[in-house]
């Protein structure tokens, strides 16, 4: 461990931003532990779900959430020393909430993540062309495919969430919350002075294997490997988020 000098990762995101690939390419390495989503619903109840524990197992809150934390380090670290984990900015407060609890004695927020996942990268993956994300999420909302493996084959589908059709002021609502993750993310970098490892949704698509290997330097493992990871996700978008966006620009003129 003397030439890694972390023992975790977050990645700090929103949806459509392309972390799902980046997950997938992190855990295809096998040295960068196995990130997911282990915090994306702001509830106890599902955390523990999540990592099958019964609350009447822990005799305090306290215990519930050591509980907790040390399943998600053990299921972030797949099969390496490092622990990945994904945090998207919507369910972030809640999150902290839970640190806060156990370190109430640490002075920041960093602090507080450090003291339960040891020395942590932070890395922001973020979409430069917010209406191309907002599409992204709505069309994913309305078909209920999240993501297709590169074979062309289902990786995430759900129930669909609303009706399907092309709907300016749901779009114009999803471009303005995602633009304020970004700066919340960015705010809350600058308020604990952290200057994370930036990596845009453009880059990674159109590199995978280079952010990757950027990103398995940074954590101080090989990131030559990189090279020999395929890519594990396909794109979505299609003829019909180029015609929405097409219109979509054509109305706000």
């Amino acid at each position: 461990m003397s030439n890694q000098p972390y023992q975790s990762y977050f990645i700090c995101t929103s949806p459509r931003s392309g972390s799902t690939m980046l997950c997938e390419l992190l855990a295809g390495a096998k040295v960068a532990g196995k990130p997911d989503s282990h915090f994306h619903e702001p509830s106890i109840d599902a955390w523990l779900d999540y990592y099958d524990l019964e609350a009447a197992d822990f005799a305090t809150r306290r215990d519930m959430l050591n509980g907790i934390f040390r399943a998600a380090k053990m299921l972030g670290k797949g099969q390496s020393d490092i622990c990945g984990v994904r945090l998207q900015r919507g369910s972030f407060a809640f999150f902290m909430e839970q640190l806060k609890f156990l370190y109430s004695d640490c002075a920041s927020d960093v602090e507080r993540i450090e003291a339960a996942f040891g020395p942590t990268l932070f890395i922001f993956l973020s979409r430069k062309d917010k209406l191309d994300q907002a599409i992204s999420y709505i069309r994913a909302e309305q078909t209920g495919l999240w993501h297709r493996r590169a074979d062309g084959s289902d990786l995430e589908r759900l129930e669909p969430q609303r009706d399907d059709g092309y709907d300016p002021d749901a779009i114009r609502s999803q471009v303005a919350e995602f633009t304020a993750f970004d700066a919340s993310w960015r705010s809350w970098f600058e308020e604990q002075s952290v200057s994370p490892l930036e990596v845009s949704y453009e880059d990674l698509s159109s590199a995978p294997q280079k952010q990757l290997a950027r990103i398995l330097d940074t954590l101080g493992v090989d990131g030559s490997i990189a090279h020999d990871i395929p890519t594990p996700t396909a794109k979505l978008a299609d003829g019909i988020n180029r015609l929405w966006r097409d219109r979509f620009e054509l109305d706000s003129k």
